[in-house]
Formats: C-alpha cells, structure tokens, sequence
C-alpha cells in the first residue's frame, strides 16, 4: 500500500505518499525564488501535512490504552488552544518548579462556565513542563459523542479511581477538579470562592498510589463568561447541570460564545507529600476529609493570593 504508485491509483494518494517521502533539508533555498528559505519552508510545512494525513488514513499512529493519540493532540487540538492560550489570555505561569517528575496528582480549582480552564492547564504543562497532564473528567464529558472523543485523544479519561491509579502507576500526571459542575457553572457573584471538593475521592487516589498532591490556582477563567442566571428548565430539558445566562449570551447569539479577553495566571504551589501516610489511610474517612480539607484550603489560599498579584481582570 506503501510501495510506488501503480496505473489505476487514486490521484490523491499518490500526491499524498510522493509528498511523505519528499523531505528538504532545513533552510534549504528554493530554486529561483526572490526570497531565501520561503519557498522550502512552505514545502516543508506542505509536505509534513500531507504525510501526517497519510498517517491518518493508513492508521500508522498511536494510541494508547486510554484512546490518547499524542500526535494528533499535539498536531490538531493544542495549536488551536494555544492561540488562545497566547494571545487571547495572554497566560502567565508560577511555580513551574513545583511540577515534580513522575507521578503526581494536580489538584486545581474550577471555573468559567465552559470549562476553558482544562485547556488552557494542558497548554501550560505541555508547552513549559514538558509533560501532558491527564486530566479526569465527569460522566457528562464522555456522554458527548464529539467531545468524550476528543477528549480521550487529548489524553483525559473518565474520572474514576481505577483509570487515575493506572495513570500514575505509570508515573504520568493526572489532574483532578474536585469541584466539578458546582465550580465551573457557579454565578459570578461567586467567583473565586471554592465549592465543596467533593468526598476526597482524589486523596485516597493520591494515597494508594504513594503520589503527591500539586495544588493548582487558576486565576482568568472567571470572567471569560460571566454567569448572571440559570435557565434551570432549560438545563433539565437538555439533560445538562446548567444553562447559563451571561451578559452577551443568548442575547448575541453565537457571537456570545466569544469568550471575554481576561487576563490570566495559573499557579502551581509545594507538593503536598503524604509520605507520613499509608496506603490504608485511604480507607480512614477522618484522614481523607482531614487531607482534602487542606489541600482545599490551600488551593483557595493560592487563589486570592494570585487575584491579588494579577490585579485587574482585562489589562
């Protein structure tokens, strides 16, 4: 299938194999053009999208057991949040020494009413940790045809023990948002201010794999949507935890999904160890309330620490 082309192949595959195999050299000059490099740059770029849509159809790509396609994440979904993430946002990072190596569970807040955060996180880790973060996601996420697939290329799951354990086993870095639907679809009169985390899910995770906990505070996302009201019939309709009401959607139709240019800092605080711990202290309901409870205050002590630093939302 990948030999030379033969009389009766598809026109378009030719073109697609010819172009897989036709690579120049970096900063080559092209031939009889006016301006140095241009013109190899753009047959460069030409050629290696081309090859990777043959890589595409032939299925010669990756995917792990989870359905994370690293290529495509890396080809298709992060340059698209990373316009965003760097000229929209205009994001700005803290602590990226505290991002350990191996395994580790980041622990952040949750906000904004279309969860752009997550994105934004992974484009933060990917670009200046080097590391692809794992993100567990809610039941809802992969119920969505279109979304619960993208989201596994992009490396997430579904947020369950199990899936988490096998992630750090590995040594990979999975992040959690222990407020889920409650954070990201809380009014903005709330803002900032942490929703309940849940039943600490996440710490007995965190402890039966010998992991520490990174605590994370996102600072932007809340006014990227503004949430002034609920549309609740209209959520139970749908089958959705909510239907947001902001002040430019619906009233602007699709032009009020644009999100609000806010600037942005995402910080990561000390690894939390729980090396004094074992693993049966998952089991101890009074530890794990114990543990999440400041993990929670942490996160929140970060955040209006960051608030503060950031100063206003869009200068």
């Amino acid at each position: 299938m990948m030999n030379d082309a033969h009389p009766g192949d598809d026109e378009g595959a030719q073109v697609i194999r010819l172009a897989a195999v036709r690579e120049d050299p970096p900063g080559d000059d092209a031939p009889g053009d006016g301006r140095p490099g241009e013109r190899g740059q753009f047959e460069q770029t030409l050629a290696s999208g081309l090859a990777f849509l043959r890589r595409r159809l032939t299925g010669e790509y990756e995917v792990d057991e989870f359905g994370f396609d690293p290529e495509f994440n890396s080809t298709v979904l992060l340059p698209l949040a990373r316009a965003l993430y760097e000229h929209w946002f205009r994001v700005e990072l803290d602590g990226l020494e505290n991002i350990p190596e191996g395994g580790a569970l980041l622990v952040a807040n949750h906000s904004g009413t279309i969860p752009l955060d997550a994105l934004m996180l992974s484009v933060a880790l990917h670009d200046h940790a080097d590391r692809q973060v794992r993100l567990l996601g809610a039941d809802l996420v992969y119920q969505i045809p279109l979304l619960g697939h993208l989201s596994r290329k992009a490396g997430h799951t579904l947020a369950c023990q199990a899936d988490a354990a096998r992630l750090l086993g590995k040594g990979e870095l999975v992040g959690v948002f222990p407020e889920g639907f409650k954070g990201v679809g809380k009014p903005f009169s709330e803002r900032y201010k942490l929703q309940r985390f849940g039943r600490g899910g996440f710490v007995g995770t965190a402890l039966r794999a010998g992991v520490p906990i990174v605590p994370c505070a996102i600072v932007g996302a809340e006014e990227i949507y503004p949430k002034i009201a609920d549309l609740r019939p209209l959520a139970r309709l749908l089958g959705l935890p909510y239907f947001p009401v902001t002040p430019t959607f619906p009233l602007l139709g699709p032009a009020g999904l644009v999100p609000l240019p806010s600037k942005w800092v995402i910080r990561f605080g000390e690894p939390m160890t729980l090396d004094g711990y074992d693993a049966d202290a998952a089991d101890d309901p009074m530890t794990v309330f114990e543990i999440t409870d400041h993990v929670r205050e942490n996160v929140q002590h970060m955040l209006y620490e960051t608030l503060l630093r950031r100063g206003p939302a869009f200068l």
